[in-house]
């Protein structure tokens, strides 16, 4: 709920349009300070959603071993979402609650962070919290920048730029500055998941494998320690526990399961600190 508010709460303070990232706070206008490559991280992270695809695909399609499938799933249903959005002005005190709760180090603090320094909300897809509250803080400080205005955390000032700090160091953890100096984006770094637990990505593709496969035989690709044949780039899985420990087993989805609801958030953080660090 916070999450959402925040988000309502920023779009509705924004001087500026929400996903306009002209002229944004330039982190350290030189190359040589990002120790990221965060356009190639965006790139990948939008890759993605090519290997979500299902349906008719398109000839552009990138992921190759990907191919047509559910051609007639929810053919026969409608679906439609109405919203109302209200004057939210009266939250923007629960917005800054919510941003006091997130920065470590202040008496305000209420977030749990691993020893490594990731956001911890729980085992299960925890990684889904850490991008959704990443791209949340990066775009409240837009906020604070444009109102020229801070956050009071019970007597703590916390300022744009720090906020701005967590942010980035959250986002750098995922893509390897972590103890395990693995990047939990799939083909992104040296060392990444090898063994996600997603059933296109494991499962041989039917380009070199087009008969079908049995529910037993499904089974025991699950259950088997050899890396996935298909490698699903730019997926991000459900990260580490709360002691910084990643088994990388496909049986395990609570940590190895990439989700669309992890990656989305993602590619407004990561396209914020690419042109920040003027890598767009």
């Amino acid at each position: 709920m916070a999450l959402s508010l925040l988000l309502l709460i920023t779009l509705l303070f924004s001087t500026t349009p929400f996903l306009c990232i002209c002229n944004p706070i330039n982190l350290h206008h030189h190359h040589k300070f990002a120790k990221h490559n965060y356009k190639e991280a965006l790139t990948k992270s939008i890759l993605f959603f090519e290997g979500q695809r299902s349906g008719k695909l398109p000839s552009s399609q990138r992921m190759t071993w990907r191919k047509d499938s559910a051609l007639s799933d929810g053919s026969t249903m409608n679906a439609f979402l109405v919203q109302k959005v209200q004057q939210l002005h009266e939250y923007k005190g629960h917005a800054d609650n919510f941003i006091c709760s997130i920065i470590p180090g202040t008496h305000t603090s209420t977030a749990q962070y691993t020893p490594g320094g990731l956001l911890f909300k729980m085992s299960d897809s925890n990684m889904q919290y850490v991008t959704s509250t990443s791209f949340l803080l990066l775009a409240y400080a837009k906020y604070l920048t444009s109102a020229n205005s801070v956050v009071n955390c019970g007597g703590t000032t916390i300022t744009a730029k720090q906020i701005r700090t967590i942010a980035k160091k959250q986002v750098d953890y995922l893509l390897g500055d972590n103890p395990l100096k693995m990047s939990y984006m799939v083909g992104y770094g040296p060392r990444f998941p090898e063994r996600i637990h997603h059933r296109g990505s494991s499962l041989p593709s039917v380009v070199s494998h087009p008969a079908k496969i049995g529910c037993q035989a499904g089974f025991d690709v699950l259950n088997s320690q050899s890396p996935n044949p298909n490698i699903l780039v730019g997926a991000v899985v459900g990260g580490p526990d709360e002691n910084d420990k990643f088994p990388d087993q496909r049986t395990d989805y609570a940590q190895s399961e990439p989700a669309t609801y992890i990656n989305a958030p993602l590619v407004g953080a990561l396209a914020y600190l690419a042109h920040s660090l003027g890598q767009l």
